[in-house]
């Protein structure tokens, strides 16, 4: 449930479309739904415009699946994170309309697709090898209700690349920047950019690079004073946190 569909509700209870029973039994779980191994925070949209993410990882299919049908009783839209395919198979038996994104291991369903942001959102990345936190990253943007674009590979290797795609990042209104190795893609890009760039370190890289550590820490020393960094890998979290930058404003 998010802040337009409460404001309906609402509404039609003044008008008295609807009854104060009916209202209720729509609200009844707020703020949260206890299924015993999970509870369910049906209020994060109302906060955040976007319901309750489910982060896969150590949880069983079964369970996935059932904190995924109680979001979907009141939220057209459900991202789920980290998933496997096996998981995806098994949600298919119970809800219709999923996506399974097997790079960004995301599983997605979009029946609102209504665009709530200001501005496009560009997500950049280093080198190919990038792309799985990338296409994560730009998955939560886009069914968050944002227009995303994706330009790959145009790392500091080859720093004409990036050049080349000058247009795009003088035109968004939040970049992400993806990149691995020593991690200096975030810096480049800040220094070319107005808008807020959001630095995501990837694990990609040689043996020093240290699952992502270096690149971590160059992007925390970024010179670029438009740059702000999430954590290793966490293309959710650079999605989220864009989205959250470029939504329109009422």
């Amino acid at each position: 449930m998010n802040e337009p569909t409460l404001r309906q509700m609402l509404e039609a209870l003044q008008k008295g479309e609807t009854t104060p029973d009916q209202v209720l039994e729509k609200l009844r779980h707020l703020p949260y739904e206890d299924l015993g191994f999970a509870r369910v925070d049906h209020h994060r949209a109302l906060r955040h415009g976007f319901p309750e993410v489910i982060f896969a990882l150590g949880k069983t299919a079964e369970e996935v699946t059932a904190v995924a049908g109680r979001i979907l009783t009141r939220s057209a839209n459900l991202l789920v994170t980290h998933a496997t395919p096996e998981m995806f198979e098994r949600m298919t038996r119970e809800i219709t309309g999923l996506d399974y994104h097997a790079r960004a291991r995301c599983i997605t369903r979009r029946a609102d697709t209504t665009i709530y942001g200001a501005g496009q959102i560009l997500v950049i990345t280093a080198g190919t090898s990038d792309l799985p936190v990338a296409e994560e990253a730009r998955i939560t943007a886009e069914i968050m209700g944002n227009e995303v674009e994706l330009v790959a590979d145009v790392g500091v290797a080859g720093i004409h690349r990036l050049l080349g795609a000058r247009e795009k990042v003088a035109a968004a209104r939040v970049i992400i920047a993806v990149a691995g190795m020593e991690g200096a893609l975030p810096s480049a890009v800040g220094g070319l950019a107005s808008c807020p760039v959001i630095a995501v370190p990837t694990s990609v890289g040689y043996g020093a690079s240290f699952g992502g550590v270096a690149a971590l820490l160059g992007m925390l020393n970024s010179c670029a004073s438009n740059v702000a960094v999430v954590n290793i890998d966490n293309g959710f979290g650079a999605g989220y946190i864009a989205s959250l930058i470029n939504r329109k404003r009422t």
